[in-house]
């Protein structure tokens, strides 16, 4: 379906940022969790389908071959 992609998105973020029992502090914890966890998850997570690299990194691979210099 059209949103796969976000149902997925959602499930993981409720199965691994929104742990039972979290110890929220403050409203700045709540506030900035979203962030951090999106950070993560594009960043430092290692996933199999893609050779256990992050997405920043398939992602500059594949555009690296792909870039022109610039004219001048």
């Amino acid at each position: 379906s059209d949103n796969a992609l976000a149902a997925t998105i959602n499930g993981l973020s409720k199965t691994e940022l929104i742990k039972p029992g979290q110890p929220w502090r403050s409203i700045e914890d709540v506030e900035l969790a979203p962030a951090r966890w999106v950070d993560w998850v594009n960043h430092r997570r290692l996933y199999q389908y893609c050779g256990d690299v992050p997405p920043v990194a398939l992602e500059a691979a594949y555009y690296a071959p792909r870039q022109r210099p610039a004219a001048g």
